[in-house]
């Protein structure tokens, strides 16, 4: 009897181990989709002056903070930037009608995913920026943006 109960017993550990691994990777694939939109939100939103997208994609609280340079023989120059000022940069782009030059990269690279917590990266014209996004209520929103210019 006990050499049939450990190869049963065996069998249903692996079988409750393995259906919430599962059910957790099919979740993922979903938060993963929805943060690549969140990111591609954000990108597109500064590219078309849409400060619908941005709304969408950024919490009001957000934290950005950049570092740029004209050029390689410059030193690099830092600058926050508030939400406010994120919508009235895409608003600004909208109504001058100069959005992102033909063919402008929109990179985005999933870094990591956790169930609360995300980091991806993303290429832009302007440059590269990491930034962290969290889930409030069932959706993906960035909270902190770090960037800066090619290196070039």
């Amino acid at each position: 009897m006990r050499s049939f109960m450990t190869p049963l017993l065996s069998a249903l550990v692996a079988v409750v181990l393995l259906a919430p691994a599962h059910s957790l990777s099919a979740q993922s694939e979903q938060d993963r989709e929805e943060i690549r939109r969140a990111a591609l939100d954000y990108i597109e939103g500064f590219y078309e002056g849409d400060s619908t997208k941005l709304v969408r994609s950024i919490r009001p609280d957000v934290s950005k903070f950049g570092f740029h340079r004209q050029d390689a023989a410059n030193a690099y120059g830092s600058s926050p930037m508030s939400f406010q000022q994120m919508m009235d940069y895409a608003r600004r782009v909208r109504s001058d009608g100069r959005g992102a030059p033909d063919g402008a990269p929109k990179g985005v690279e999933i870094l990591d995913v956790l169930d609360q917590t995300a980091a991806v990266k993303v290429t832009a014209f302007w440059g590269t920026d990491y930034m962290h996004l969290a889930k409030y209520d069932g959706k993906w929103m960035i909270v902190h943006v770090l960037w800066q210019t090619p290196t070039t």
